[in-house]
């Protein structure tokens, strides 16, 4: 089914008189994307509405990346809000995949021209979150113990904004920097002549490297899984392209809508490798070989769903990383086997250099899994099984506690007195990753059992059906919405059933931070919803055409 947003109401809801006396209507945590969504969408329905961050800017997640060679792996042009088509066409991107700094200057741009500030707090950590069974609203309370209620609570948090900290011995004892990527300090680090380890070689190690190794001493990435990596091919915003990208924005949004990963491209294809002869497959993967991950839907229709076409991609894109890298030793540690995991059941980065950059003599790996495991840091490096190497900055580029992690860090106490930290000890269940049993008049964005897809695509889905559900709310004079266990359970269930006809559930092979198998306080679950961010948009809309059958709404608190 083809689809284009479903618009929220232009008019102002006029307040039913249900509202309870708070602070706020709504409160939101996290002023990235999602905060700044939340503003435009609810503030148009006439809510008032409060955007707490603990950062010191507007950003989400681009306020705490600093490390250097942080960009999206998202193209510009459609890494982006879409609410308004002025924005859209007086915000001019620099480049294909824009760095930190410019997507969190896009940011700014956005809450200056639409006069978000006054709704958005900084330096303000949320230590707890509270629903009062009482008067039916949430009470939030800050760092400084200061306490605020609302009717709607809302993370904003994102779904990869908590790092993992690895247990490592002797952390406590090295001398100099070590800190998680993601925590990169504020002031800056000089790491010019320095001797840098890297823990870690996931997408962010992948954009560190090239940038790290022009002026380090040396720099040292300690590999316990290689990646299936695709080519970025950076490339500036000319005035032809840019002008061809806005005079068809329409047509982009509706992609990004309706496509299975969120994103502009063109797919389906009509065809499958499977069933092309080997040397024309050849030719299409080669001519499509021009950057981004949109190689991967706009070849063929099957390479995440065959396993042949998978092994037939993953051939392909590791051929192409190993011609990059002079040792073939090397480069054969640095790319993945099928037969270790299947392309895409981890997230493959995009590459700005990072395989040519141990061509470099400053560069080096070693292979934790299975060469020489890493026992301990010390005061003055790393020891593996085999050598202690010195450094002087240790950088933990260790990933994220995926989808939950946020919502974890703090107590948010639901109906019953449960923490979602409690509930979701064993499974991590949602209703379509924006509600959760037990948690009244709360929403997530892009929780846990949400697509894996284009951030801004999901976020703003995420919130039209939120400002939907607020809508029908205050025009029919409703005071609570209890999620409904049974609906949880479904969607849980439907959740599972499509990840175990996916690639994905081969758990012995796929040892994935998607499945949140990199964290030690929890066994893996399913965390994502695999059945296409384009049919899970759609889920949403006939959710709130059918009146939000998930939800169990109430006149009066009780």
């Amino acid at each position: 089914m083809t689809t284009t947003n479903t618009a929220v109401s232009d008019a102002p809801v006029t307040l039913s008189g249900s509202s309870p006396e708070v602070d706020y209507d709504a409160i939101g945590i996290g002023a990235g994307f999602a905060g700044l969504a939340l503003i435009h969408y609810l503030r148009g329905a006439g809510l008032s509405v409060r955007i707490f961050d603990r950062a010191t800017d507007v950003g989400g997640t681009w306020s705490w990346n600093r490390y250097p060679g942080a960009a999206t792996d998202s193209e510009s042009y459609y890494y982006c809000l879409t609410f308004s088509k002025a924005l859209l066409q007086e915000w001019s991107w620099s480049q294909r995949y824009p760095g930190r700094a410019e997507t969190q200057s896009y940011m700014r741009f956005v809450a200056d021209k639409c006069d978000m500030w006054p709704h958005i707090q900084l330096n303000t950590e949320i230590v707890e979150a509270r629903y009062l069974n009482d008067r039916g609203i949430w009470q939030i309370t800050t760092g400084d113990g200061k306490t605020f209620t609302c009717k709607y609570f809302i993370s904003g948090m994102g779904m990869i904004s908590e790092p993992v900290i690895p247990t490592i011995a002797g952390m406590d004892r090295f001398q100099g920097p070590i800190f998680h990527s993601s925590r990169w300090p504020a002031e800056g680090l000089d790491y010019a002549g320095k001797r840098v380890g890297i823990i870690g070689a996931g997408a962010t190690t992948v954009q560190m490297v090239p940038v790290v190794a022009e002026t380090a001493a040396n720099v040292t990435v300690f590999q316990r899984t290689p990646n299936y990596i695709l080519p970025a091919m950076q490339q500036p915003m000319t005035p032809e392209w840019e002008k061809e990208i806005k005079d068809n924005y329409d047509a982009i949004v509706a992609k990004c809508r309706n496509h299975v990963f969120g994103m502009a491209f063109d797919s389906p294809v009509g065809r499958n490798a499977v069933d092309t002869p080997p040397e024309e497959r050849q030719k299409i993967f080669e001519e499509n070989w021009t950057g981004s991950f949109r190689w991967v839907f706009e070849t063929f229709d099957d390479l995440l769903v065959n396993p042949e076409a998978n092994k037939m991609a993953g051939e392909f894109i590791t051929s192409k990383m190993k011609e990059r890298v002079n040792d073939p030793e090397l480069a054969e540690l640095l790319a993945p086997k099928f037969e270790d995991y299947p392309l895409f059941a981890k997230r493959p980065p995009l590459d700005h250099g990072y395989m040519e950059a141990f061509n470099r003599d400053n560069v080096h790996l070693v292979d934790i899994k299975h060469r020489e495991p890493l026992v301990e840091i010390t005061e003055t490096g790393v020891r593996t099984t085999e050598r202690h190497l010195e450094f002087d900055i240790i950088v933990l580029a260790t990933g994220f506690k995926a989808y939950t992690g946020a919502l974890e860090a703090f107590p948010i106490h639901g109906a019953s007195g449960q923490t979602l930290r409690e509930k979701w000890q064993t499974a991590s269940e949602s209703i379509m990753g924006v509600c959760v049993a037990d948690f009244p008049n709360m929403f997530v964005v892009t929780g846990p059992q949400a697509p894996f897809a284009n951030l801004p695509t999901s976020i703003e889905q995420n919130v039209i059906w939120i400002t939907r559900c607020i809508e029908k709310m205050e025009r029919e004079g409703f005071a609570i919405f209890k999620p409904r266990l049974e609906a949880e359970r479904a969607w849980t269930a439907q959740t599972a059933d499509i990840h175990g006809q996916t690639l994905m559930a081969n758990g012995d092979k796929v040892n994935s931070w998607m499945m949140g198998a990199n964290r030690e306080d929890k066994a893996p679950r399913v965390l994502i919803y695999f059945g296409g961010a384009g049919a899970y948009y759609d889920a949403l809309d006939l959710s709130a055409d059918s009146g939000f059958p998930e939800l169990e709404f109430e006149k009066v608190a009780s």
